[in-house]
């Protein structure tokens, strides 16, 4: 059975991503109680029904250090676990709340909306480093949708590499592993007929590969991910986000994360993303 468990703070996307997995097939459930988890599992592969998504969050009162040896017995049992965790930043989640007139389910503990956020991110961290995170920040419900359909449909075996490309003007990702700025690099943007263009098209790539400073960059990154990713698989990491940033995410960030995916494809699972540069397709 392929068993997905959501996470995350509340606010950020949870319901989105759990009707999601609702419309992909499976057998959804909020807010379970994880100790559940084995009678419903048996239950539910009594009836031969085999994809079953569960949302635990903080209303759950578990215990998030038990998580992982919950899913570490129902993978031996032969089930195939993965771990969503869904996040926003504080004050993206701060006007989501005020907007939609709800309460946190902290509220009623004598804490401030930000201190509520606070000790929830602090509570649930155990359980977000098993996890494949998404930050919805910058993204409306159709693009989480997309992400969470996206990440479903790699057949994973190993380690998962998740390589994004980001502006520093706009933010930087608050679920990168590790982080690289290529501002260092020459700006095609300066060009007036290079900057329509974006990472992905001919005139950038080609641009870009005639630059020494960038063709090092890329070793360089290359040459640390060859030593520590498969160190991090080894230590049954499940999940890496590689995030690449210039000044605006369209050119050479885009540039990098493109050159990157090229000499890690075969190697690992792979998703590529490019967080600004929008009119990008995702694979």
């Amino acid at each position: 059975m392929k068993i997905v468990i959501i996470s995350g703070l509340s606010g950020s996307g949870k319901s989105v991503a759990l009707r999601q997995l609702e419309d992909l097939g499976y057998y959804s459930i909020d807010n379970l109680p994880l100790e559940l988890l084995p009678e419903l599992v048996a239950y539910h592969q009594s009836r031969r029904e085999d994809k079953l998504a569960v949302s635990v969050d903080i209303r759950s009162g578990i215990d998030v250090n038990q998580v992982p040896e919950q899913i570490r017995r129902l993978r031996e049992a032969g089930n195939q676990v993965e771990v969503l965790f869904v996040e926003a930043e504080e004050d993206v989640l701060m006007r989501r709340f005020s907007e939609t007139r709800r309460s946190h389910p902290l509220a009623g503990q004598n804490m401030t909306l930000l201190e509520s956020l606070h000790k929830e991110r602090e509570w649930l961290s155990p359980l977000r480093e098993l996890a494949y995170c998404i930050d919805t920040s910058k993204m409306n419900a159709q693009q989480l949708r997309y992400a969470v359909q996206q990440w479903l449909e790699i057949d994973r075996q190993g380690l998962l590499v998740v390589l994004v490309s980001f502006g520093f003007k706009y933010g930087v990702p608050n679920n990168a592993d590790f982080m690289f700025d290529v501002r260092s690099l020459p700006n095609p943007y300066y060009d007036p007929e290079l900057r329509p263009f974006n990472g992905m098209d001919k005139p950038i790539q080609d641009y870009l590969d005639r630059q020494l400073w960038a063709q090092e960059m890329v070793d360089d990154i290359d040459n640390f991910l060859k030593r520590w990713l498969p160190r991090m698989q080894q230590e049954s990491r499940s999940y890496v986000t590689i995030a690449i940033g210039c000044t605006g995410g369209q050119h050479r960030s885009v540039y990098t994360v493109e050159r990157l995916a090229q000499r890690l494809q075969g190697k690992y699972e792979l998703l590529v993303r490019h967080r600004q540069a929008q009119n990008l397709a995702e694979r």
